[in-house]
């Protein structure tokens, strides 16, 4: 379903401090009941073989850019937790001057648990944190997706981000894939998040030719800003249903309480049946390709 994301503010607060003072969050150019038992997590390979195209979804309407929300509720109990690893262009000088814009401690507690993740990361946090971003790039649990290279908005009024005007916004996402393939992320996926969840058809109609499925959300964390681990987890399960795409952010100084509500959403998600995913299984499952 093709919506605006105007209903994601809670997340969004991330804008604020992401973008004009801080930020919200195919070709080779593309540039409640609880479970008697415990459901473990989806293998770490991916449903489809290496040498397959990832799964997409058909252009919409008028072939504009496909949006993804979440995916089947009747196909198992799956959850995608997504990571958004933001920093915008202008943002060097706060990272040299000390700013944490990656959160290593959250990877390793996803690996530690064994939790499958789709992290959608700026091409400036790839350039920025270049040996995280091979890391996760080329680690099997993980698969990372486009989040544009600047973290400039797609639309005109999104939380206080900079516009990118239409001509530039396909080469904006393109230059993300550079950036990728540049420190060593071979296969970045063909899925963009739009900063700020912000997009409208203009967007969706720029994009066309980048061959890029869009991907929203259904649940959104809340941990922008939060000071309280145990509420954004709270959150979480409160809202997760069967096929949920859940954002969270991987960026220490916005998201502080992420890697402590990911160690408490884990386990108890765990125990009510659920299997972590990524956005790939849910598209892929969507599509009938599970």
């Amino acid at each position: 379903m093709i919506t605006l994301a105007r209903r994601v503010l809670p997340v969004c607060a991330l804008a604020v401090a992401l973008g004009v003072s801080a930020a919200c969050t195919a070709t080779d150019e593309r540039g409640a009941s609880r479970a008697p038992r415990p459901a473990p997590s989806a293998s770490a390979a991916s449903p489809f073989s290496p040498a397959a195209e990832p799964p997409t979804l058909a252009p919409g309407p008028a072939g504009l850019t496909p949006v993804f929300e979440h995916g089947p509720r009747n196909r198992g109990k799956a959850v995608a937790l997504t990571f958004d690893a933001d920093m915008t262009a202008g943002q060097g000088a706060r990272a040299d001057g000390g700013e944490r814009f990656d959160n290593p401690r959250l990877v390793a507690t996803l690996r530690r648990l064994k939790v499958p993740a789709t992290v959608f990361m700026t091409g400036r946090w790839a350039e920025e944190y270049p040996a995280q971003a091979r890391s996760i790039g080329r680690d099997p649990l993980f698969e990372v997706a486009n989040h544009s290279y600047s973290h400039y908005a797609f639309t005109d009024d999104c939380y206080g981000l900079p516009a990118l005007p239409e001509s530039r916004m396909r080469s904006d996402v393109e230059r993300a894939y550079r950036a990728f393939r540049k420190v060593g992320v071979r296969d970045a996926m063909p899925y963009f998040r739009f900063p700020g969840g912000c997009h409208d058809r203009r967007a969706l109609k720029a994009l066309t030719q980048a061959g890029v499925t869009a991907v929203q959300w259904d649940v959104v964390s809340g941990d922008a800003f939060a000071t309280d681990a145990g509420a954004v987890a709270r959150q979480v399960l409160r809202e997760v249903r069967s096929g949920s795409v859940v954002v969270m952010h991987c960026t220490l100084s916005a998201a502080p309480t992420t890697e402590r509500a990911v160690r408490a959403i884990v386990p108890r998600l765990r125990e009510r049946g659920f299997r972590f995913v990524k956005v790939s299984d849910l598209i892929a499952a969507g599509a009938g390709r599970a």
